[in-house]
Parts: structure tokens; sequence; C-alpha cells
């Protein structure tokens, strides 16, 4: 029975690569940056921004109005005539009609508001700009999350691997073990033993067979792709990952202070941050102009008339100032002023923690890549060392002088020396990927 439910297993195993999609690394990221529906809701949204910076230039033009009337009225007096309807006095009341036409074009023009038009420009200008930022840094953190889901595929189906050929490692002892329990060269104990391993080894394929589907549907959905569908995900590793596992990325751990500077310079979020407090600032200019006077021109032209032919008999031209000094407004100014004010301090505060987080990040990945590597290099020694022990233990249960437990806690050892290795291998290539995502160099364009 067991023999079947393998043979099912590696069927299955072994025809899922075929008749599926390939999708590469690239290929995800690519998707990613055309499907997310963050990053479509950012990109719509720069069009509002990009609308505020032409109707903040708008202000600093007059404005215009056309425009048209038309009247008529009656009016009725009573007992303004007499007459004589057959010799009898009627008294009659005398009615008027009036039409009136007019057209006029109007204009206004806001001469000086308090600079409240120069900050507001300013401020729309600045508002723009941190929105593409932040657009920018939402196509990177989907470049690393894409990547970071990708990995665990990888990760997880050579962990599969592992399980598999941990298998047919056990199979095939079951095998000799059972040959040599006919013989008499072997007890029905360690038989029944091996049967136990072979048992556990079938249910962590079955476990890791399952990872590998969550960590699958987690990408699909992420990417925004039908879950149901199936998809071929290669593991290889890339010459220029191999290059990666061999660098020591935080060897020198006093650079840090340069990836900060870096940081600084190059993440998109801060600058956006940074774009955000200047616009605040213009906030409070904007408030502020509240208490200055404003001087408006107006002028206008119109034509009116007691008919349509008539409407060039009359002609009105107009110019003006107008100077409005505020005296009191109950406070109002000044509670926008306040409010303004207190809005860059929150701003300052973002910023402030922002610059703190930044370190902090650099520096937990400096420590974390450290850690890694020098798992990395552990788990490759460990490899040998299991591999050497298990053949010995195997030796030595063959020569009838060692115990098949021993043989069984050795092969479990070289198992977990090469799931050590896989694990560390990917935890070391995510963590290079997440030291450019936080120093803001992680390249989104190759992939739009």
């Amino acid at each position: 029975m067991r023999t079947i439910f393998v043979f099912i297993l590696f069927t299955i195993v072994s025809l899922s690569g075929y008749g599926q999609e390939e999708l590469t690394l690239d290929d995800a990221i690519q998707i990613a940056l055309h499907k997310n529906s963050s990053l479509q809701i950012s990109i719509n949204g720069l069009e509002g921004f990009e609308s505020n910076v032409k109707a903040s230039y708008g202000n600093f033009l007059p404005s215009l109005g056309l425009g048209a009337t038309w009247d008529w009225s009656r009016s009725e007096v009573q007992g303004v005539g007499v007459e004589f309807i057959g010799g009898t006095p009627v008294v009659t009341a005398a009615s008027t009609q009036q039409r009136s036409y007019r057209t006029s074009i109007n204009g206004n023009w806001t001469l000086f508001d308090g600079l409240s038009n120069f900050a507001t420009l300013s401020q729309s200008k600045n508002d723009l700009e941190s929105a593409e930022y932040s657009l920018d840094r939402l196509k990177q953190d989907i470049v690393f999350t894409t990547t970071s889901l990708f990995y665990d595929i990888m990760n997880t189906q050579k962990l599969l691997e592992v399980k598999e050929d941990n298998l047919k490692w056990n199979e095939k002892n079951l095998e000799t073990i059972s040959e040599r329990n006919k013989l008499g060269a072997a007890t029905l104990a360690d038989v029944y033993q091996q049967e136990v391993a072979t048992g556990n080894a079938e249910l962590d394929i079955i476990r890791t067979s399952n990872q590998l589907e969550v960590a699958k549907n987690e990408l699909l959905f992420y990417l925004g792709l039908d879950v149901l569908e199936e998809y071929y995900f290669s593991d290889e590793i890339t010459d220029e990952e191999a290059d990666v596992l061999k660098t020591d990325l935080a060897e020198d751990y006093e650079k840090i202070s340069e990836f900060v500077n870096d940081a600084l310079k190059n993440r998109f979020d801060y600058r956006s941050a940074q774009l955000n407090l200047e616009g605040a600032k213009d906030g409070v200019t904007i408030a502020q102009s509240g208490h200055w006077p404003s001087l408006v021109a107006s002028g206008g032209y119109s034509w009116t008339g007691s008919s349509i032919s008539d409407l060039n008999n009359f002609r009105r031209s107009q110019v003006g100032l107008s100077l409005n000094f505020p005296l009191f407004l109950g406070w109002s100014v000044d509670n926008r002023v306040q409010f303004a004010q207190v809005d860059v301090k929150n701003k300052e505060v973002e910023l402030t923690d922002l610059e703190r987080n930044i370190k902090r990040q650099l520096q937990q990945t400096f420590l974390d890549l450290q850690a890694a590597f020098k798992f990395l290099n552990v788990s490759e020694n460990n490899i040998s060392f299991a591999g050497e022990n298990l053949k010995i233990e195997q030796e030595k249960y063959s020569l009838g002088s060692g115990k098949l437990l021993d043989v069984l806690i050795a092969n479990s050892n070289y198992t977990t020396a090469l799931t050590d290795l896989i694990n560390a291998q990917f935890v070391y290539l995510v963590l290079s990927e997440q030291l450019k995502y936080y120093v803001g160099v992680l390249d989104y364009s190759k992939y739009e």
C-alpha cells in the first residue's frame, strides 16, 4: 500500500512541471508593477496633484466672465383717465410695458493676497513631487515584496527535493534491512524502526508540498493572478545570486554610516517626507495671509438697450481697485495659523522618526547579514561532516558493529544540514535585496 502511495505521489510531482506556464522572477515583478491595485490608485492620484498645480498657476491670472440679462415688466395704474360709454363716465386704468436687454463682460484680478497665491503654488508643486516620490517608493516596495515571495517558493521547492531524496534513501534502506532480516542479519525491530522512519519521511513530503502550495498562492494572489491556475517556478540560482552568496555584504560594520548617508539621499520616502514638511510650511504662509490686506483690480464693459437692435446705443465701461484690510475676523485667522504650525511640527516629528527608523533598519539588516553569512558558511561545513558521518554509520551497521538508530540519526542530521543550507542561502538572498531596499537603490525601472 505504501509503495502505491509513493508511486502516485512521485508521479504527481514529476508531472507537475508539464503543461504549466513558466513564471520567472522577472516575469513576476513585471506583472506586479502592472497589476498591483495600490500602484494603479497612486498613479491615478497623480492626476489630481497635477490638476492642483495647474489651478495654483491660475491664481495669478485674472478671472473673466460674460453675462447677458433680459427683463420684462408691466405696470398698471388705476383712475388715471375717464371715458364716457353711452353717456356714462367710466374710470379707466393706464398700463405700460418695459423691456430691457443687457450684455456685459467683467473681470477681476487679484494683485495681492498676502502672498497666499505664491505659497499655494509652492505647496501644490511640493505635493506633486512628494506624490511622485511616494509612487517610486511603492514600486520599490512591490519589487522587494515580489522577490521575497518568489524566493519563498524557490526555497520550499528545494526543500521538497531534499525531502524526496530523504524518502528515497529511507525506502532503499528499508528494502536492504528487510532483505537482511530474511537472511537473519537484521532484527525485526530494525525493520519496524525503518518503517517508522520511512513513514515520517512521507509525512515530511506532504507537509512541505502543502507549504509550497501556500507559498505559490501567496505570490499569485499578490500578483493579481488566478490562484487556481498552474504555474511552473524555476528554482535555479542564477550566477548573480551565486556571487551574492559568496560575498560578505556586511563585512565592514563601520560602513553602516555610509549606507545611512546614501539612504538619506536615495530613499524616496525620505525625500517625500522632506517635501511634505516644506508643503506644511507653505500652509503656514497661506494661513498667515489672512492678516494681510488684499488688493483686487476689476473692470467691465456692458451694452444696454430696450431691444436687441438698440444694445449698441448705451455702452458703459468700468474699472476699479478694491483694497480690503481685515481688522477683526473673530480669531479665525489665528486658528488657521495655529493649526498650520501644528502641522509643521508634526511633519518635523515624522521626518525625524523616519530618519531614526532608517538607521534602525540598516543597523538590523547589517547584523542579520553578518549572522546569516556566518550561518551560511557553517551550514556548508556541516553538510560535509554530516555526509561523512552518515557513510561511517552505514558502513558500521553493514558490518554488524553499529546500530540502526545511529544510522537514522546520522541521516536525520544530514537532511537537517541540507535543509539548513538551503534556508541559509535564501535568507541571505532576501537580506541582500532588503539592504538595497532600505538604502533606496533597489532598481525597478528595468522591469517596467
